[in-house]
């Protein structure tokens, strides 16, 4: 099996590729799990994300958003003490605030599902040469997103951090096209081919 050029030293990451990865997700509270470990991920790398997620979902209620929205002083000071836990207070600053932010979406679409895919019209986009691994960073569509998402309140969703999440939730499909993930998704799921050329605001790595 191709892994898409993952980091193939944690059986959990290897777990979480084949069976998370670019699965079009459409469930809120795994949404907002994801996008929460994106904030963390901010300046470290996947794999640690990974091995920590356990204790991440042990510090933040399994990421129930709207338990996370009431979070006062006294949480913060108990997910900072947790053993294991990034102890950065500016990052479980910016989960309790994006939860509150969470909130206001779903009031405002029904949820935030219809909100995220709503971008691409509830289709997994398959962008031509992205199979091939010619894989930005970011692009017009995380771009947009990323913006729209500052303007509601949300923090440490730059539009980087947005491109992994739109990975990680199907919305792109980045695996290799030798990968069985690739093929797994196209069949399974409803797709839109796009050709990369035209998506504006295209970054690469050391662009």
């Amino acid at each position: 099996m191709s892994y898409c050029s993952w980091d193939q030293s944690s059986e959990l990451n290897i777990k979480y590729h084949d069976t998370e990865w670019g699965v079009p997700l459409h469930d809120d509270r795994g949404q907002f799990e994801f996008l929460m470990m994106e904030v963390m991920q901010c300046g470290l790398n996947w794999t640690m994300m990974i091995n920590k997620r356990e204790i991440f979902r042990s510090c933040f209620d399994d990421f129930e958003y709207d338990k996370i929205a009431e979070y006062g002083e006294a949480d913060i000071e108990r997910i900072m003490n947790t053993e294991g836990m990034i102890r950065s207070r500016r990052k479980i600053e910016a989960i309790i605030n994006n939860a509150r932010c969470f909130q206001k979406i779903r009031e405002e679409f029904g949820n935030f599902d219809d909100y995220l895919w709503g971008h691409s019209d509830g289709k997994t986009i398959l962008y031509n040469k992205h199979s091939d691994g010619y894989i930005p960073v970011s692009n017009g569509l995380s771009d947009i997103i990323s913006k729209d998402l500052k303007k509601r309140g949300f923090k440490y969703l730059g539009t980087v951090t947005m491109y992994s999440h739109l990975q990680a939730c199907g919305i792109i499909n980045d695996h290799d096209k030798n990968c069985p993930c690739y093929k797994k998704i196209v069949k399974k799921y409803p797709t839109v081919t796009k050709k990369r050329f035209l998506e504006k605001q295209v970054m690469y790595f050391g662009g």
